[in-house]
C-alpha cells in the first residue's frame, strides 16, 4: 500500500510539473523599462554592470517612487538625464571603457523569468550601455515600479525556506 501511495504521488508530481505551461507576456505600452548592458560576460564586466545597476536603481527609486502616471515618470527621467550622467561618470571613472545612456525606444530580446516569458520587441526604456555592450544584460520595469518593488522585497527578506509537499507527506505517512 505504501508503494502504491508513493507511486501515485510521484505520478501526480510529474503531471503537475510537466503540465505547467509558461505564460507569455508583452510589457504594456504604458510601461518604462530600465536596462543595463554589460561590456562582456567576463566576471569583472558583469560585476561592473551590477555596481552600475545598483547605483542607478537607487537613484531611480528615490526619483520615481511617488510618480502617479507614466507622463510624470517620463518627465522625471528626461529632466534628470544630466544627473544620471553624473552618477555614471562617477561610477565609471576608474573603469577601462566608456558608457552611453539613452532614453527612448529600444529593442529587447525575449526573457524568461519566474515562469513568465516576456516577449521581444521595442520598448520605451532608459538604456545604459557599458563599453561594447556585448555582455549579458539586466532589466526591469521602472514604471509601474515593478523592479523597485522587487528590490524592496529582496532587501526585506532574510532567508528563504523551501518545503516539499511530497517530502512532508512521505515523512508524515512513512
Amino acid at each position: 500500500m505504501k508503494k502504491f501511495v508513493l507511486i501515485c504521488l510521484c505520478v501526480l508530481s510529474l503531471y503537475m510539473f510537466l503540465g505547467k505551461k509558461e505564460e507569455s507576456v508583452k510589457i504594456p505600452d504604458t510601461a518604462i523599462r530600465f536596462r543595463v548592458l554589460a561590456n562582456s560576460n567576463s566576471p569583472r564586466d558583469q560585476k561592473i554592470k551590477e555596481e552600475v545597476r545598483d547605483k542607478m536603481q537607487k537613484e531611480l527609486y528615490d526619483m520615481l517612487k511617488n510618480s502617479k502616471n507614466i507622463n510624470q515618470a517620463r518627465s522625471l527621467i528626461q529632466s534628470n538625464m544630466d544627473s544620471f550622467n553624473d552618477i555614471l561618470d562617477s561610477e565609471m571613472k576608474d573603469k577601462p571603457y566608456s558608457y552611453k545612456i539613452d532614453y527612448g525606444m529600444h529593442e529587447f530580446p525575449e526573457k524568461k523569468y519566474k515562469g513568465i516569458t516576456y516577449e521581444a520587441g521595442a520598448y520605451e526604456s532608459l538604456l545604459v550601455t557599458l563599453g561594447e555592450g556585448k555582455g549579458d544584460n539586466w532589466w526591469c520595469v521602472l514604471f509601474p515600479p515593478l523592479c523597485i518593488l522587487e528590490a524592496e522585497e529582496t532587501e526585506k527578506q532574510s532567508e528563504v525556506e523551501y518545503k516539499s509537499f511530497i517530502k512532508e507527506i512521505i515523512e508524515k505517512y512513512f
